[in-house]
């Protein structure tokens, strides 16, 4: 018997070690993901998959989303929009997830698209009660700062 969880995982080990070429595979692995995995209220025998899920597919759309977002040959910004709204999905309060759709609307040259990202991970945290993380605040600037000089607003 096999479940989707089952072939994500075998397509993921296959393909993570063979680097932009796998992206295929972790495309498909992705495509399995409907949503938050059981749906947030899992009955008591998924408990142990309630985190290991999440985590394994955040790691996999961040995988996808920063080949896809980098100039060069595997640059595809629609594959790494689909692979942040799989993420985002899986896991709302995911900054890593954030920060890279955050990078491919810069990428996109997508000002519009940048702030629509950075308003949304806000009221994530403000839910959660938490600051964003360094990292995050130190994207956001420089990709706004960059963003204007850019634009050819002044700083």
């Amino acid at each position: 018997m096999r479940c989707d969880w089952t072939h994500f995982l075998q397509l993921v080990e296959r393909a993570l070690p063979a680097g932009p070429s796998g992206l295929p595979d972790l495309e498909e692995a992705l495509s399995l993901v409907r949503g938050r995995p059981f749906g947030g209220a899992p009955l008591p025998w998924a408990e142990p998959y309630q985190q290991e899920m999440p985590t394994r597919i955040v790691d996999v759309a961040h995988t996808v989303a920063t080949y896809r977002t980098a100039s060069g040959p595997h640059q595809d910004l629609s594959a790494a929009r689909r692979a942040v709204a799989t993420g985002l999905d899986a896991d709302q309060a995911s900054e890593l997830i954030y920060r890279d759709w955050c990078r491919l609307e810069h990428a996109a040259g997508n000002r519009q698209g940048l702030h629509t990202a950075i308003t949304r991970v806000q009221p994530v945290n403000r839910e959660l009660d938490c600051s964003l993380e360094a990292e995050t605040e130190q994207l956001i600037k420089e990709l706004l700062n960059d963003a204007d000089r850019s634009a050819g607003r002044p700083l």
